[in-house]
Formats: structure tokens, sequence, C-alpha cells
């Protein structure tokens, strides 16, 4: 039990946790885990939407269908984030 509670006070603060700083981090490895997957998701539906045959290189059109494609997919994704966070925040102000 020592070596769990002794890397959250390893941050100098007399052995209390700060529980606003480990919230922080917990919020930024959430925020990068799912940026990593939104990458990831991404890349894994253009490819398929876009290259027929993988090689060395891509052609113009490739270029062309994976730049409209990432586009495409940020764009909807923003969308919905927009929206998830708006009814979030309607459903917070009714409690």
């Amino acid at each position: 039990m020592d070596g769990f509670s002794s890397d959250f006070s390893a941050g100098g603060s007399g052995g209390k946790v700060d529980t606003g700083t480990i919230m922080e981090q917990v919020k930024v490895q959430i925020a990068v885990a799912n940026a990593q997957e939104l990458l990831q998701r991404m890349t894994d539906k253009c490819f398929k939407k876009c290259i027929g045959k993988p090689g060395s290189t891509l052609d113009n059109s490739e270029q062309k269908c994976i730049a409209m494609c990432m586009d495409r997919y940020m764009d909807a994704w923003n969308t919905v984030s927009r929206t998830y966070n708006s009814r979030l925040q309607r459903e917070r102000a009714r409690m």
C-alpha cells in the first residue's frame, strides 16, 4: 500500500494528495487518448477508402482523396463534439 500512496505524494506536498493536480493530469491523459483514437480511426477509414494498392508513394488522386477524407472526418467529429457538449450543458442546466 505504501508504494501506491508514495506515487501521489512525490510532488513534495508533505504526503498529502493534491486531488486537483491529479484530476488535471487525468483530464490531460484522457484528452491525449481521445486525440490518438481520433487520429487512428481517421487514418484507418481514409486509408481503406482512398488507397487501392499500397505502395511506396501516393499518386495525386490518392493524396487528394486522403486530404478530403481527413477534412470531412474532422468536420464531422467537430460537429458531433459541439452537439454533444451543447447537450451536456443543457442537461446540466436542467439539474
